[in-house]
């Protein structure tokens, strides 16, 4: 019978670092990822109403972004990047979410006025 004092002793960090492309809660893998594009989102919520386990409006902005990768299927999340009037939803690398979260963080964006 093992020691369960050994349980407290064990590491808390797993030896594989996550590289993004795991399916967290149970989600399908996927090639690419979803990102929008708050510079150019509108507010309208069309994605938001389709695909709402995987879009939400920012309260503070009142632009939509991708919140969960792995929230809905691959092909609602592609309904809800056709419905978008302003084409900013877009299927990206993985590796390119940090970078383009970081660009957008150096923009100074307004909030967009509700209504």
């Amino acid at each position: 019978m093992a020691d369960p004092s050994l349980a407290f002793s064990a590491p808390a960090i797993h030896s594989v670092q996550a590289n993004g492309l795991e399916p967290l809660l149970g989600g399908q893998l996927r090639d690419q990822a979803v990102w929008v594009d708050e510079a150019i989102c509108i507010g309208c919520r069309y994605c938001a109403h389709v695909a709402t386990n995987t879009f939400v409006v920012e309260p503070h902005l009142g632009r939509s972004r991708a919140f969960r990768q792995d929230g809905d299927s691959t092909d609602r999340i592609q309904e809800a990047i056709d419905t978008c009037p302003v084409d900013c939803i877009h299927w990206v690398p993985f590796e390119s979410l940090k970078a383009l979260k970081q660009g957008l963080e150096r923009q100074n964006l307004q909030a967009r006025p509700q209504g």
